[in-house]
């Protein structure tokens, strides 16, 4: 069996070395800059940057991206794959799909959910759904 190394260190190209401790919870790595709950799970191969938050029970999928200061909130849930934007912010219980990408400062509203494969630009307010009720049929 592989063994997942507990700290990692990635160096950009410009010299600068970003250190990442494994987050027991899901096996992914989160910058000691950031904050993540105990029960949220980060998966493998994703990363979690400094001054970002997770909150509890939120999970963040194989290989996305949490960019710094971005918030995922209270049981949010982010598929494989997805990049969330500096400075944005998915509320409670907000879904994100597979393979989205969310641009800086986007608000993905409580509850919300963004498709898989989805390109949402900087600055949008994704909100959500409501479903109207239909009375016509009520006798």
């Amino acid at each position: 069996m592989r063994r997942i190394p507990r700290k990692v260190e990635i160096e950009d190209d410009a010299g600068n070395v970003t250190r990442y401790v494994r987050h027991e919870n899901g096996l992914g790595y989160v910058s000691p800059h950031a904050t993540v709950h105990p029960e949220a799970r980060i998966e493998a191969g994703a990363y979690v940057e400094a001054g970002a938050r997770v909150g509890a029970e939120a999970r963040v999928g194989r290989f996305s991206w949490i960019d710094v200061d971005a918030v995922v909130g209270t049981r949010a849930r982010v598929g494989q794959c997805v990049h969330v934007g500096r400075r944005t912010v998915v509320a409670d219980e907000a879904r994100v799909g597979a393979y989205a990408q969310l641009g800086e400062d986007t608000m993905v509203e409580a509850g919300a959910d963004v498709e898989a494969d989805e390109l949402v630009a900087d600055r949008t307010v994704v909100r959500t759904r409501r479903h109207r009720r239909d009375f016509s049929t009520a006798a």
